[in-house]
């Protein structure tokens, strides 16, 4: 399964019109955020293909229709149309898009959690305290069990739009990282964790890393991972 990752930047090898062959092979789309709706539709539109998307601390216009804290007062709203699903703070199981793990006999389904937003740097909408996160991670629980129980496993990827704390993030306020993601990583183990966030303008940033057991994965402006993974022995890991 190849799947096409993208945040917080309109790509020019992803907003054009050989977008459908230049990713002809791909099979379904993940959004890590700072990303505007008309993006992630022009996306979905053109590579027909399942995309899940979360909200960053950027490009919010579309946030009050997933949060009702991004509202007005009373404000009523009809539901968004959008061709892509929101990941952000579910656990979501994909039955088209079916895979088989090494060592397993059956396929099963692509199993995503999400979380939307970036640590509270100025108070704005889709920040988050330590403490308001890991309340957010926890309402994921009951799900990852599930998928434990039936599948052998809690997840394959964690979409995300900010980092691990220490995990490809920098030290300023808002670019910091969660530690709660990264007691996450280890107590779930996703196969990989995707997210945003971080810019890569400078050549000698890391875009992927290992940490624990899992493969962290920037996905700014665009990056394609693979499942299963074939080989990291020359991924980089990073300890606490």
């Amino acid at each position: 399964m190849k799947i096409l990752i993208v945040s917080d930047m309109i790509d020019p090898f992803v907003y054009s019109s050989s977008i459908a062959e230049m990713f002809a092979d791909v099979d379904c789309v993940l959004c890590a955020g700072d990303l505007s709706m008309d993006y992630i539709d022009f996306i979905v539109s053109t590579l027909n293909k399942p995309t899940y998307f979360v909200f960053g601390n950027h490009n919010l216009k579309e946030l009050k229709y997933f949060h009702k804290e991004a509202r007005k007062e009373d404000e009523r709203l009809e539901e968004y149309p959008c061709g892509a699903v929101y990941a952000g703070f579910k656990v979501l199981q994909d039955t088209n898009l079916m895979w088989t793990r090494p060592g397993d006999s059956k396929p099963t389904p692509l199993l995503i959690a999400g979380i939307s937003g970036s640590r509270d740097y100025n108070h704005g909408l889709c920040q988050y305290t330590e403490s308001q996160m890991k309340l957010k991670l926890l309402k994921l629980v009951p799900q990852l069990m599930i998928n434990k129980m039936k599948y052998g496993r809690y997840l394959d990827i964690f979409l995300t739009h900010a980092t691990p704390r220490h995990v490809h993030d920098h030290e300023d306020n808002c670019h910091k990282g969660f530690k709660v993601f990264n007691e996450f990583i280890k107590k779930y183990k996703p196969t990989y964790m995707v997210h945003g966030h971080i810019h890569l303008y400078d050549q000698s940033e890391p875009r992927i890393s290992r940490y624990d057991d899992s493969i962290i994965v920037n996905a700014y402006g665009h990056y394609v991972i693979d499942l299963p993974v074939t080989d990291i022995s020359d991924i980089p890991v990073i300890t606490d």
